[in-house]
């Protein structure tokens, strides 16, 4: 046994192997703990838009929230405008005072109504964070109202105290929020799944790059650079298609959401799953195994700042700007667009594309600069005993 022993570290890919799990530790904890940095004080990063139709009161809440809030508040002129950017994740909530919303308050045995509309297809963090801030806003602008009321019963004279208690009591709950989901989710499962999608699709293109890699070393020079460099974009380009579509039916036949159809999800997920296996593969072809460092620090790093589980709006500068050069990010926001829907996936799709062609231009220019190995020559007794 402790000769095998001896034997196994002595062999390099023992010590790759223990370095490696190290590697993954480290990081890991140093990519996630300066990743989510801040987060919280981040959280002022994110876009409320407020529609205020009502001249009266509500203009004097609208100055309130835009002025109190802490968040980044933009007043819209037109509902329609508003949805439309909360459809394309450019805000996170609208609020929406309605044009009656003074007579709703003045009125006995009315409540006044504020719409929120939040684009459930966000990171679950988002609609988190929005319906605490619409609960907080009613609750606030409620006590507004209360405050109002109280001040116009005293001005009356002669009340009885038991109608006056009565009144109040009506006032003290004069508002109500009335909350909206675009685009919903069904089911913690399936806030999951743009998630699952990228992580399964990122280890699974990193592990097949580097079983592909060890293949071509084993190959040697029987066949020439660019016949390998070759072969490999087509195995990745069949496989993706083919990998996608089984990943695309396990999801759709667990009951996941697809707001674009299966064939959309299926074709998304097949560039996607392409852009990963060109990307992981290229620091492969340029450093060869030591590639997959690479490709350890690329997953934490994209797992941080896609999006998938924090809203980039609260990552720190460094890693939001970063993730607009990693294919996990419009994986991601495409992703849920197909899922949940949103917008078209067209500018994801085509960032994934130039992604892609990126890494396959850096992979081309890499098999090119490597000197190619020399087939071995047969002695000519061999070979004429061969013949």
């Amino acid at each position: 046994m402790f000769q095998a022993l001896r034997a196994y570290l002595k062999k390099p890919a023992t010590i790759i192997g223990i370095v490696t799990a190290m590697m993954f530790q480290i990081i890991f904890s140093l990519v996630w703990m300066s990743g989510y940095q801040g987060v919280n004080e981040n959280v002022k990063q994110l876009k409320i838009a407020v529609v205020n139709e009502d001249q009266g009161v509500g203009k004097r809440v609208e100055e309130q929230l835009v002025s109190s809030l802490p968040f980044r508040m933009i007043s819209e002129p037109s509902l329609s405008r508003a949805q439309e950017k909360l459809n394309n994740r450019e805000v996170q909530m609208v609020l929406h005072l309605p044009a009656d919303f003074s007579k709703q308050l003045q009125a006995q045995g009315q409540k006044g109504r504020i719409d929120y509309y939040i684009n459930e297809s966000n990171p679950a963090l988002i609609k988190s964070i929005m319906q605490g801030v619409a609960n907080g806003v009613t609750a606030t602008v409620g006590k507004e109202a209360a405050a109002m009321g109280m001040q116009a019963v005293l001005v009356q004279a002669n009340m009885p105290a038991a109608q006056a208690q009565s009144v109040a009591q009506g006032i003290s709950d004069k508002v109500q929020s009335n909350i909206e989901s675009v685009n919903p989710v069904q089911g913690m499962h399936n806030q999951m799944v743009p998630m699952m999608m990228v992580l399964a699709s990122y280890v699974g293109a990193m592990i097949m790059g580097m079983n592909i890699q060890q293949a071509t070393a084993m190959l040697g020079p029987s066949f020439s650079r660019w016949s390998k460099f070759g072969a490999r974009v087509i195995i990745n380009v069949v496989s993706a298609v083919f990998i996608a579509l089984i990943g695309s039916s396990l999801v759709v036949a667990m009951g996941g959401q697809t707001a674009a159809g299966f064939v959309s999800l299926w074709l998304f997920q097949t560039l996607f799953l392409m852009a990963f296996m060109f990307f992981s593969q290229m620091f492969l072809i340029v450093f060869g195994m030591a590639g997959m460092l690479f490709n350890i620090a690329m997953l934490s790093i994209q797992l941080v700042s896609s999006g998938a589980m924090v809203p980039r709006e609260l990552l720190g500068g460094f890693y939001h700007t970063l993730s607009e050069y990693l294919p996990a990010t419009y994986a991601v926001d495409g992703g849920m667009n197909v899922l949940f829907g949103g917008p078209s996936v067209s500018a994801d799709a085509g960032a994934l594309v130039a992604i892609t062609l990126s890494c396959l231009v850096v992979g081309l220019a890499a098999t090119g600069l490597r000197r190619e190995g020399r087939a071995a020559v047969k002695p000519a007794g061999a070979a004429a005993a061969n013949a």
